[in-house]
Formats: C-alpha cells, structure tokens, sequence
C-alpha cells in the first residue's frame, strides 16, 4: 500500500519551480551518497535534509528540491516539486524539460537495493506523473547524462521494464489537504491572502450565486455575505449567520490549503 506524503505534511510551501504541463516520461534517480534509513521517521529527515542541501546550493541555483517525487524503502511517496513543475535533477536545462524526475532514497552504499514496497511506490511515482502530463518514457539518469545515478540495481530495473505501472496511468488521487481554521482574527476587511479567494471558491461551489465578479484575495463585504449564507445553509440563524468564520463552520466547508 502506497503512501503519499504531501508539501503540507512536510511543512514545505508551494513549490516557486518553474510549470511545465508535459514531459517525455521519468527519469529515475538515488543519493549516490551513503544512505541507510531503517524507519520512517529517518525517511522523513532524509527527504527535509535534501532539500535543504538543494536550496544550500548557490552555484546550482535551486528554487526548490531538485525532484518531483521521492520514493523510500517503506513505500511512502513524497511529493518532491510535485506535479507539472520543471526538475531541477537531470543534468542541464534540455534534459529538465525532457522528464520529470523521481529520486529512490537509496545510496552508493548502506542502502543500494531497492525494496519491494519502494519498487511499488516508484511504480505509483511514474502512474501519477502520467496522469499530469508525463509520457511513457521511463528512463535512468544516466541515459543522457555522464552518471553512476541511480545505480546498478536500480538501473537494471529501468531497463527491463519492472518499473512499467500495472493497470491504469493514472492511481487514485491523493487524499486532499485542508486548510486548518485560522483563527477569528485572520477575518478583517481589506485582509489579502490566497486562502480567502480558497474560501470563496468553495462557497461557490457550496452553491452560493451572489458574487457579482467572483471570490479574490481579499475579504470583502462580498465575503462576508457570501458566509453568513453558508452559515445560514448549515442551520444558523441570528448573531451565528453574521458572516464571519468559526472553526465548526469552517472545517465543514473543507477550504483547500494554499
């Protein structure tokens, strides 16, 4: 069973990478270093621990870890740059736009075979990455790029197609991410932020008609009418209805994080 472990979760925000809708397929990646993660915990610190190697690296110029997806010997997936974002991992511009990439948190020594929970997750990897716009192609760093990456045992496996997803090219989306309530003060008039135009979206599509334009960043009185008719469609009345979020009525609203 794969896990999908999203930016949120890793207390990362949206990715500043470049978008890019389309790509030829994936490239598959590794460390090249000493990896040796025996829980899931050290997986998680692994994954933080690059990206902040990534964002370190002055001569590289990272805007942000360098691969879409990661994948660890537990079968967790970790979303990298995540979907339709321009990697920053194969080698030169051309070859960036050529694949996304997913990294195998397995090294040159301590961790170098692939098991079989990460061998379903880099499946999985490759399956969601097709449903954004990737292409068939599945290949290893190392084809296009003077590279030991992603090693022998990971290579072979890139060469005779164990790799190729089952089934669909597209898994079962990851389950969504909402935003937490946060906090009364947070709704003032003339307060901009993309978590407001998040919650006029989902009071349109609550059904709510009323806006004259559409939700935006900013809290408007617009707003403010638009919740007290949500506050009212959920069964409150009087000084409950008059506009302003509370957590009850927010966490039922389920506003996607921004």
């Amino acid at each position: 069973m794969v896990t999908f472990v999203s930016r949120a979760e890793l207390g990362w925000p949206a990715s500043a990478a470049p978008e890019q809708l389309t790509a030829r397929g994936t490239k598959i990646h590794y460390e090249g270093t000493h990896v040796s993660n025996s829980t899931h915990a050290e997986c998680v610190a692994e994954v933080k621990a690059i990206r902040r190697s990534h964002l370190a690296n002055t001569a590289e110029n990272y805007s942000d870890i360098a691969y879409n997806l990661l994948v660890c010997q537990h079968g967790y997936v970790f979303e990298g740059r995540g979907k339709r974002k321009r990697t920053g991992a194969n080698g030169n511009q051309d070859l960036n736009r050529a694949h996304y990439a997913v990294c195998a948190l397995l090294g040159n020594s301590g961790d170098t075979h692939p098991s079989a929970e990460m061998v379903d997750g880099i499946r999985w990897a490759i399956s969601y990455l097709r449903g954004y716009g990737a292409g068939r192609d599945i290949k290893g760093h190392r084809d296009g790029h003077a590279t030991a990456c992603p090693g022998d045992p990971l290579y072979a496996l890139v060469k005779d197609g164990s790799l190729e997803p089952d089934g669909a090219s597209e898994p079962p989306k990851p389950s969504p991410i909402y935003a937490p309530f946060p906090g009364a003060g947070f709704f003032r008039l003339g307060k901009e932020h993309d978590l407001i135009l998040a919650m006029g979206k989902a009071l349109v599509r609550e059904g709510y008609k009323g806006y004259q334009i559409g939700p935006s960043r900013k809290f408007e009185r617009g707003d403010i009418k638009a919740y007290a008719w949500y506050q009212r469609k959920l069964g409150y009345s009087g000084s409950d209805a008059d506009g302003y979020p509370g957590k009850t009525s927010w966490d039922k609203l389920k506003v996607p994080q921004v």
